[in-house]
């Protein structure tokens, strides 16, 4: 299946029901009055989290989203049926937002979690709620109230702990497959991973994390360079960033350089996003000689003057992953219960990520309208070419 991680619909509430104008007419009753019932609410739309998808790909295909009209009342002081609201299911960890207002509506990041997104329309009251002592024969009703519309944007972010960040063939979904059971393709060529995948590592019963690994970076991917920085926003929602580095590149390029690249591009791209912590891990020491090693890593700590937490690692022979993953689970466990204790602590990690969140979607946003201006003016210069005169041919006929 594709994985889409952004659509873009409409969805339209149904319109209430009016209501009836009708008096009482039954044999041997001379003074029957008004019975005309109310009409029916239109129905609404909802966006519902499931987890048996994964991608919103089906709403790139069906853009528009109708909920059932409420029925009109009836007479005898008949309501009438309400409209059916329709459910949208998506992947949890969707995002909604209105597109005309830039408003987000919510977030769905659990299984079951329901968000309206189109109210339907109030139901019109028939002529029986306007009868009086003074008004006994009302001929009002009141018309049934339109449901609401919205443009809606959808945005997809993985739900995850942990994030990883590198170079291509860095070594993160070696990774990713030698810490969890997730097995996503790895090969001696750049560019393997094509779309997130997650994995969940299990430390022990009852104690384990989901670990995300993204397309690779290359310089210029906030530029659109490579596969461009789109999967970075399905990083905005982890706890931690693991920075994988290749000590070994097959090109003999200087590791702390290829870590420099992804800082740069990182930090262009969200400058909240590179505050949020982040753990150097120095993978692929197996390729180096064991006397040569330390030597290494220290000189890579030293070009990037770094002074967070450092592990190495060889990702395919899983030395050195076990203790990793026991102090990214002590980790993750300690900012939890610090957040369920410490209300502005929680409150601070909400607005970090609203901030990420917002610069990312900036980001983004700015990038396709470059993209989109880019197609206009080749597309301009295509029709400028096909109205050369240098290609034109003029036919002459002679009368022989």
């Amino acid at each position: 299946m594709k994985f889409v991680d952004e659509a873009r619909i409409t969805v339209e509430a149904g319109k209430g029901g009016n209501g009836c104008l009708s008096f009482r007419r039954e044999k041997f009753i001379p003074k029957g009055g008004p019975d005309g019932g109310d009409g029916g609410d239109g129905g609404s739309v909802y966006l519902e989290a499931n987890d048996s998808i994964n991608t919103l790909v089906d709403y790139r295909y069906t853009r528009r989203h109708r909920a059932q009209n409420g029925q009109g009342g009836a007479s005898r002081n008949c309501t009438g049926a309400k409209g059916e609201d329709i459910v949208l299911p998506v992947p949890v960890g969707t995002t909604a937002i209105d597109e005309d207002t830039g408003e987000t509506l919510g977030d769905l990041t659990a299984i079951g979690q329901r968000l309206m997104v189109a109210r339907g329309g109030f139901h019109g009251l028939g002529n029986t709620r306007y009868k009086s002592s003074t008004n006994q024969a009302p001929r009002q009703t009141k018309p049934g109230q339109e449901g609401e519309s919205r443009n809606l944007k959808l945005e997809l972010k993985v739900l995850a702990d942990v994030g990883l960040l590198g170079l291509p063939n860095a070594g993160k979904s070696t990774f990713i497959r030698s810490v969890s059971a997730a097995r996503p393709k790895v090969a001696d060529y750049p560019f393997t991973t094509l779309v997130p995948n997650l994995g969940v590592v299990s430390i022990e019963q009852h104690r384990s994390f989901v670990i995300a690994d993204i397309p690779g970076l290359i310089e210029g991917a906030s530029e659109g360079a490579g596969l461009g920085v789109r999967f970075l926003k399905h990083l905005v929602r982890t706890h931690l960033l693991l920075h994988i580095v290749d000590m070994a590149p097959p090109d003999g390029a200087d590791p702390a350089e290829c870590a420099r690249t992804i800082i740069d591009e990182l930090e262009y791209f969200s400058p909240g996003l590179v505050k949020r912590d982040r753990w150097l891990i120095l993978n692929k020491l197996d390729l180096l000689p064991e006397d040569e090693r330390q030597a290494a890593c220290q000189d890579v700590l030293d070009k990037l003057d770094w002074q967070g937490p450092v592990y190495q690692i060889a990702a395919i022979n899983k030395d050195g992953t076990f203790p990793l993953s026991c102090d990214i689970m002590e980790y993750i466990e300690e900012r939890r219960l610090r957040a369920e204790q410490d209300e502005e602590f929680a409150a601070q990690i909400e607005r970090e990520r609203e901030v990420v969140e917002e610069e990312a979607r900036e980001r983004i946003e700015e990038l396709e309208e470059r993209h989109r201006a880019e197609r206009a003016a080749i597309r301009a210069a295509s029709n400028d070419n096909d109205d050369d005169d240098d290609y034109d041919v003029e036919v002459v006929y002679l009368n022989e």
